[in-house]
């Protein structure tokens, strides 16, 4: 035999239901906000790449350099 379902209070189911809610609209402020914050360190990200890729290739271009005269001075 089972027992018989509990009837809850309709303040807890009020409150229940008002956590919820709240919760959502929390999330979904807090969301919105750590967005923008990322979309900020990407784009000072971006800013870096640019910067850090010229100069990885200026260091390729001076190793690139620096190997050719290595081999011409092998070579003669």
């Amino acid at each position: 035999m089972s027992a018989a379902p509990v009837r809850v209070s309709p303040v807890i189911k009020f409150f229940r239901w008002s956590f919820l809610g709240t919760g959502v609209v929390y999330g979904a402020f807090h969301q919105n906000r750590l967005s923008k914050k990322e979309a900020a360190i990407r784009e000072v990200e971006t800013k870096q790449k640019a910067i850090r890729d010229a100069k990885l290739a200026a260091e390729k271009k001076i190793a690139s350099d620096k190997e050719i005269k290595e081999l011409e001075e092998m070579a003669k």
